[in-house]
């Protein structure tokens, strides 16, 4: 019979090999370069918002944020409500709330001048207090938090003129109680950060996705405008393929922007540092004071779009316009240059001036590409914030339509402007922080380069115009037209699986060079690993802009990377959408899109020869771990049933109940053979998002099924191991807690006056979660306490089922039979080792579902310590539910008849089937919502015992037996 051994040991090893490749990846994937922020925080208390104005006010508290030396104490502005997330703290809002004080006072009581004629007031920042509550875990919580933010709303807007509205900040989970409060006339944007709004990241209660249903209902038709900044890979709480927002329908903003592309940050952002990374918390602080005034949605969104940009949409129209005229005439020769046709415009102007490029001619007459790079400078208020006074604005100029040689211009609308950022030369990108450095990490508001594009048709002008304002020298500007086309390699993401791919590149000083692998597959699961190839290796610290790689993976993920030639020049390109479980967004893209912009002739790109691909393993495997770690949880809760189904199954047939060991040779050498084949051609059909592996049948990761299936499957034997070890532990101590078998009889007096009083505390008192976890501790203890019987097995089933040991292969149990032995002892025998074995399978069984009830274990015990015994725990109190179980252990540790007594109608259907649908359920949908596993196994074993129990508990009289 072979050993199950060797599948353990796989388990084990795969676990450790995917906790390695996970544990530092953020920092290979994504670095984080945030620059720390200070404040001078105070909090005063709100104790006027007590119980008469919520119940919850015993448990949870609200707080006014005022920055020392900086804020009056009283309110003076108008309200915004930050809710923190997931064991998330009030203070959390100090970093967002020092910063907007700071931008709107230039000194204590001081209003800053940009603000003075603008109608921009100073801002409240509330926060509630949650002490710390699990919300990620428990649905109620959750539930909780949101009618207390309710109540929280009313009075902080009760301090207030009529028709005041207030912003809503939400961190992680504080985001989700935060949406939860509409529709609501109160609320006139939210802004959230690092918040899972499309998938909860613990699905182990089912009221956490009735709140998210609730909430997506509702999002349907409400018109609030709601922001979402994510982390991207640099967050490890939560995938942020779950923060992205899904999309709505026209005139609803419903905008998510990764850190990666928010334009002035351009980093990675871990889940707990979004809330005082500098570059994010400056923009949120500037974003909520602009929009102090705002009265229309159409004003609150322009805000929004003005201090959160990625570059994926030009900018709001009125930035699209420059601020003198859209159209001149040049009247004064002197005034303007025309550059040679063919040759790049390279300047670091000084004064206002025109610079005229010749348009090229086009076979056909197709539209020539147009790129403007500027450092040190704005084109059309890009960026928003900006230190220094250039000023470019690009047109397109004819000769003037009079008669003379005067060029006329007319204003060049962009197709693409946003603001890149420009990496230090020999310097790690982003910039991390250096702690004895405060002002070391990432980039300061003010650096990138302004990119400009567009496509323009020759027939349509002679020039383009770039016309320069308020040079001083400091900033440049570099334009020209881009003759290069794409370079597409169609090699398949398989071509990969196993060798690198060259791809040759000639770039003669391009601003721009686009490079398309459009059969590789872009998915969440796999990171490419890519390294640039220069003729030479000198460094590009004389250019402008060194080449600079832009990989836009989908509609609002984008990363930057510098094209390095020296160092470590290994780039590892990934994406968050499409993802497992998560549905993919309108007009996503297909392939690799690769975009390379460089500074032109005045940069090393021309030195660029080519580009080598590969799959970065390491990195892939440790995105499958964080992925598909409830998945193979859940699949480990479906095996285990899988074994007392298969157990039960020999048992009924008359032969002895199997032991653990035998059950999972079986297992090993017929099913495991079946269900690896099985689950690979399941992984190609098109299961709906929320279902098996969430792929929606792609073929690429179909071998994940077998793969996750085999190490769910040893980590079950590994499981029963740990109960082996804790069995044997116990056994020693088993005249303390053994319970007196005994026949014929039903439950005592005592055991059912418990059992009352056991189900009254889960009424009233304690989540059903606990009595749970005692039933399982109890059902060790029956399990500890019990000695395997040896009996002889029943011969007429010993060839029928090799599961049982042949000759040469020792059985643990033993052999104690002989002849003349007493049929009645024998029996007796029997049925002892039969309810040993079986107690072992019902104990691996509910050992495998304890992981599900876990959670709401660890919010019941946080929420006595923060709350206090006096605080009543609006759990799971459901008694029902729990109540099979509780009889089952305990007939299971007195009972000398066999537990379970097959039925006359079970030769039609067997009631073991009903631990078949755990499985089922378990494969099908325990990624997205395990919490039916549970509910299916309650339903199971409620049949179990309801059948094959019954009124024999109690001491009545069984059904027939079969």
């Amino acid at each position: 019979m072979p050993s199950t051994g060797p599948l353990a040991l796989f388990a084990i090893l795969a676990v450790l090999v995917f906790s390695l490749t996970n544990k530092d990846l953020a920092d290979t994937l994504s670095p984080q370069g945030c620059r720390m922020s200070y404040m001078s925080p105070s909090y005063v208390l709100q104790d006027s918002f007590n119980t008469s104005w919520s119940t919850l006010a015993q448990r949870y508290s609200l707080w006014l944020y005022r920055e020392v030396g900086w804020d009056a104490q009283d309110p003076n502005g108008l309200p915004v409500l930050f809710i923190p997330g997931n064991a998330g703290s009030s203070h959390q809002v100090r970093s967002i709330a020092s910063s907007a004080s700071r931008q709107y006072y230039s000194s204590p009581g001081q209003v800053s001048s940009e603000f003075l004629s603008t109608g921009v007031t100073a801002l409240d920042f509330y926060a509630v207090e949650f002490n710390e509550d699990l919300s990620a875990f428990h649905g109620t919580t959750l539930q909780s938090q949101i009618e207390y933010t309710t109540k929280a709303v009313d009075f902080i807007l009760s301090r207030y003129p009529p028709q005041t509205s207030l912003v809503i900040l939400g961190h992680s989970m504080g985001g989700i109680v935060g949406t939860a409060l509409l529709p609501s006339e109160r609320v006139s944007a939210i802004l959230t950060m690092s918040t899972p709004h499309d998938l909860p990241p613990a699905r182990f209660d089912s009221r956490i996705d009735d709140i998210y249903a609730k909430i997506r209902h509702t999002l349907v038709n409400d018109t609030t405008p709601i922001l979402s900044l994510c982390g991207g890979s640099t967050d490890t709480m939560i995938p942020s393929e779950s923060c992205v927002q899904p999309l709505q329908g026209d005139g609803i903003y419903r905008k998510t922007i990764f850190t990666s592309a928010l334009e002035g940050a351009w980093t990675g952002v871990g889940h707990r540092e979004m809330v005082w990374c500098h570059q994010v918390r400056w923009r949120v602080a500037r974003a909520l004071l602009e929009m102090s005034p705002q009265k229309s949605m159409a004003a609150r969104k322009a805000v929004l779009g003005t201090w959160f940009r990625d570059g994926h949409e030009p900018p709001p129209g009125i930035l699209g316009q420059p601020n003198d005229s859209s159209s001149f005439e040049l009247s004064d020769r002197s005034s303007y240059d025309i550059i040679p046709s063919g040759l790049q415009l390279v300047r670091k102007p000084t004064g206002s001036r025109v610079y005229l490029l010749p348009i090229p001619s086009t076979t056909g007459g197709s539209p020539i590409k147009l790129g403007v790079l500027v450092g040190r400078g704005t084109i059309a208020s890009i960026p928003p914030q900006s230190q220094h006074p250039l000023n470019v604005n690009i047109y397109v100029c004819s000769s003037s339509e009079a008669g003379n040689d005067f060029p006329h211009c007319e204003y060049l609308e962009p197709s693409t402007l946003k603001l890149v950022p420009q990496p230090i030369s020999g310097e790690p990108f982003p910039r991390p922080r250096v702690d004895t450095d405060p002002s070391s990490g990432g980039v300061d508001e003010s650096d990138g380069v302004v990119l400009y594009e567009t496509e323009i048709m020759p027939s349509r002008g002679q020039w383009v115009g770039v016309k320069v304002q308020n040079g001083k020298g400091e900033g440049w500007v570099v334009a020209g037209f881009n003759h290069k086309e794409a370079i597409t390699n169609l090699i398949p993401t398989t071509s990969l699986l196993f060798r690198n791919i060259h791809t040759e590149v000639e770039a003669k000083g391009s601003l721009r060079l686009d490079v398309w692998f459009p059969r590789l597959l872009s998915n969440a699961l796999i990171v490419y690993r890519l390294t640039p190839q220069f003729s030479s290796t000198e460094n590009c610290a004389e250019s402008h802009l060194a080449p600079l790689l832009i990989h836009t993976s989908n509609s609002v993920e984008s990363h930057y990377y510098p094209l390095t030639t020296s160092g470590d020049r290994h780039i590892l390109l990934h994406t968050h959408i499409p993802a497992p479980y998560h549905s993919r967004l309108i007009g996503e893209a297909q392939g690799l899109h690769l975009i390379i912009i460089s500074s032109g002739i005045s940069s090393c790109i021309s030195q660029l020869q080519g580009l080598e691909i590969s799959i970065d393993w390491p990195a892939s495997l440790g995105r499958w771990a964080s992925r598909y770690l409830i998945t193979t949880i859940s699949w480990t809760a479906g095996i285990s049933a899988m074994l007392l189904f298969l157990g039960l199954g020999m048992y009924d047939r008359g032969a002895p109940m199997p032991s653990i060991a035998q059950s999972t040779q079986y297992y090993g050498r017929i099913l495991l053979r079946f269900m690896l084949p099985a689950s690979l051609l399941a992984s190609f059909l098109p299961w709906p998002t929320g279902f098996y592996l969430g792929l929606g049948g792609s073929g690429l990761f179909a071998p994940l099924a077998p793969l996750i299936l085999l190490i769910a499957s040893g980590l079950v034997i590994v499981s029963w191991w740990n109960l082996v070890v804790l069995i044997w532990m116990l056994r020693p101590l088993r005249r303390v807690f053994v319970v007196r078998k005994h026949e014929g009889l039903g439950v005592g007096r005592s055991t059912i006056a418990s059992m009352c009083i056991i189900l009254m505390m889960v009424f009233l008192f304690v989540p059903w979660q606990v009595a749970y976890l005692g039933c399982w501790v109890y059902q060790l203890l029956t399990c500890a306490g019990s000695e395997p019987s040896v009996a002889t097995p029943r011969p007429a089933f010993v060839e029928a089922y090799p599961l049982l040991a042949s000759s040469g292969q020792e059985d643990t149990t033993g052999d104690v039979s002989r002849p003349g032995v007493d049929e009645r002892v024998r029996t007796r025998a029997l049925n002892q080792q039969d309810n040993y074995r079986l107690n072992c399978h019902i104990l691996l069984f509910m050992t495998c579902l304890v992981p599900l009830a876990a959670p709401v274990l660890a919010v019941w015990v946080r929420t006595l310590i923060t709350a206090g015994l006096t605080t009543p725990f609006d759990g799971d109190h459901f008694f029902i539910g729990v109540a099979p179980f509780l009889v089952l252990v305990d007939f299971a540790s007195w009972t000398s008849a066999p537990i379970f007594v097959r039925r006359s109608f079970e030769d039609h259907i067997s009631t073991r089937w009903a631990l078949a649908s755990v499985a089922v359920v378990s494969f099908l949908v325990g990624g997205t919502r395990p919490h039916m596993i549970f509910e299916a196994g309650k339903i199971s074993v409620g049949i179990l015992v309801g059948v094959r129990i019954g009124r024999r508990y109690w001491g009545g009289t069984p059904w027939t037996a079969s």
